[in-house]
């Protein structure tokens, strides 16, 4: 009877597999990543246009990504789950959290938000610094760039699968994880690579500003670092699929759910339910 509390629990908390399966809802989500990717390419292209002309030092730069990444998942993490990056789509759809299916439509709207956001820096800017795009840095390799990438990318999407896990929480905790996550990276390693680790955000500048020389990297880059990620998180946490993960990968709609959550929660406080933490024969069949 516990277990069968917490479980529910966990899906008012998070949506059911019914909330975010009802294509009704589908139109919503993808405005969402696409409007969230053009915000975050605004910020990363933008940010690395102005730094090329000196305008801005490199850590406000790549900050400002880290910072707008987080608020795009606090204000939108629950309409799409905020993947705004091919890369993390891919990853939460080969952990069972979102469904094959829908990652084409979300890698689309990616693509399009992005290629928007360069445009808008087009129009703002002209072509000027390759609009902000990422390219190996002076005296670095394609190869070297690449091997950052993978290893950058490997770390985000850990970081990602991390905060959508049973074991944590999303909402603010996801927030600040990746926020912190893409502006520590990009502090250390930018002059190495320009710390893409989303082939969207090199795709847009790319396409626009006309230069495709080192494009590869940041698509190879990322792919390759998620596959490592998934590959991290079963070793870490076992399969995924978990009510918690797939509503990080799929975002919380419906507003009856939500209000049943409200209720729930209000229950719990009152002490009229007090559900457990699942019992080891659970965790195992996990």
């Amino acid at each position: 009877m516990q277990e069968r509390r917490v479980r529910h629990r966990l899906e008012l908390e998070y949506g059911t597999r019914e909330e975010w399966d009802d294509p009704k809802l589908e139109g919503r989500r993808l405005f969402s990543e696409l409007f969230g990717t053009f915000l975050l390419v605004l910020a990363a292209a933008g940010g690395g246009l102005l730094h090329a002309k000196g305008q801005i030092a490199l850590a406000s730069a790549v900050v400002a990504p880290g910072l707008m990444v987080m608020a795009i998942i606090l204000f939108m993490g629950a309409v799409s789950g905020a993947h705004l990056n091919p890369a993390v789509s891919m990853a939460f759809a080969m952990r069972r959290d979102f469904p094959f299916l829908r990652v084409p439509g979300y890698v689309i709207v990616q693509l399009i938000g992005a290629t928007l956001a360069s445009l808008f820096l087009l129009a703002v800017f002209g072509n000027v610094e390759h609009l902000g795009a990422t390219l190996p840095g002076p005296g670095y390799a394609n190869w070297q760039a690449f091997l950052m990438e993978v290893a950058l990318t490997a770390g985000l999407v850990s970081v990602i699968l991390g905060t959508a896990s049973a074991a944590q929480n999303v909402g603010a905790v996801a927030a600040l994880g990746v926020g912190g996550y893409i502006a520590l990276a990009g502090l250390w390693a930018a002059p190495v690579s320009g710390v893409s680790m989303n082939p969207a955000r090199s795709f847009g500048p790319a396409l626009v500003s006309g230069d495709f020389s080192s494009f590869w990297v940041y698509v190879a880059g990322p792919i390759a670092g998620a596959l490592i990620a998934v590959g991290f998180a079963y070793i870490l946490r076992g399969r995924g699929g978990d009510p918690i993960s797939r509503a990080a990968g799929s975002g919380v709609l419906a507003p009856d759910i939500r209000k049943q959550k409200e209720r729930f929660e209000q229950a719990i406080e009152r002490g009229h339910i007090r559900p457990q933490a699942p019992s080891d024969s659970d965790e195992g069949d996990r």
